[in-house]
């Protein structure tokens, strides 16, 4: 099963988008599937139900933080490089989606729909192979 299959699979299962995407990549963030559903689950429908960024990309983007982060809490180091990616990461994810705002990607003002919570799943997970290359 392919990363984007299992992540469509999790959000079948009732994972939020964020949740989905965080999961899928647990091993390779090398944390344990209920830690990452835990810290996801207020980041689902967009942040403040819909107001916010999309699910999808903050679970990518929590991903650049468990993969490249040297978690010194004396003497951080590596925000900056992270700050790269992640910005890297929002780049590409509006690009490939028309925006980073779940309202908009929704349509809830317009009625035109930019993308669905399935594509910017798959396409948080595009971004996350690509620039973390998970």
């Amino acid at each position: 099963m392919t990363k984007k299959e299992l992540a469509i699979a999790l959000h079948d299962r009732k994972f939020n988008c964020c949740q989905a995407v965080a999961c899928a990549f647990a091993q390779e963030a090398g944390v344990d599937v209920p830690t990452l559903f835990k810290a996801g689950e207020g980041f689902g429908l967009g942040m403040g139900c819909m107001d916010g960024t999309c699910g999808a990309l903050s679970g990518a983007i929590m991903l650049a933080g468990f993969t490249n982060s040297d978690g010194n809490i004396d003497s951080p180091a590596t925000k900056a490089d992270t700050y790269k990616l992640s910005r890297e990461m929002l780049n590409r994810f509006r690009e490939k989606c028309g925006s980073t705002i779940c309202r908009k990607l929704k349509g809830a003002d317009t009625g035109k729909i930019l993308c669905t919570c399935p594509d910017c799943i798959t396409n948080a997970v595009e971004v996350v192979e690509e620039v973390l290359h998970l």
